[in-house]
């Protein structure tokens, strides 16, 4: 799974970036807060707030514009969810519009169980990548 989401081959004009993180808590219950589209700040600590444009919030084509939390390079995202796969614990999104500079900007998120101790309970990595276009408005703005 990790090559299929997380090793693109990038062309010169693109940027990409991975972020893992462990969650202390078991696969199920963090599936249960991350695949939420309709509610992303209940997870994501930049977004003020988040609206349904189109689609349910929770079916494959929904978009919702989120609010993003002063002092970011943006203040609204338009996204759209591309993929919500309950068995491969996999959420696919594209930022479609906002006022920042990213263009064909795409995240992939995926849950995997790590086996713990007893003791210790279970626990999830949570990797987050995201893939953008480089363009001349990303690069004057450096």
């Amino acid at each position: 799974m990790i090559s299929k989401y997380y090793a693109p081959i990038l062309s010169p004009n693109q940027c990409g970036s991975s972020l893992i993180q462990t969650i202390d808590a078991p696969l199920p219950l963090v599936w249960s807060i991350i695949r939420q589209f309709d509610n992303p700040q209940a997870y994501k600590q930049f977004v003020k707030s988040c609206e349904i444009l189109s689609g349910n919030g929770r079916g494959i084509g929904s978009v919702r514009e989120l609010k993003i939390i002063s002092g970011l390079a943006a203040k609204r995202s338009a996204e759209r969810l591309d993929n919500l796969d309950d068995e491969s614990y996999v959420m696919m999104v594209s930022i479609i519009g906002g006022d920042h500079k990213l263009e064909n900007y795409k995240s992939t998120i995926s849950l995997h169980e790590i086996a713990g101790d007893e003791e210790k309970g279970r626990k999830t990595a949570v990797i987050e990548s995201s893939l953008a276009t480089v363009t001349e408005k990303m690069a004057s703005a450096r």
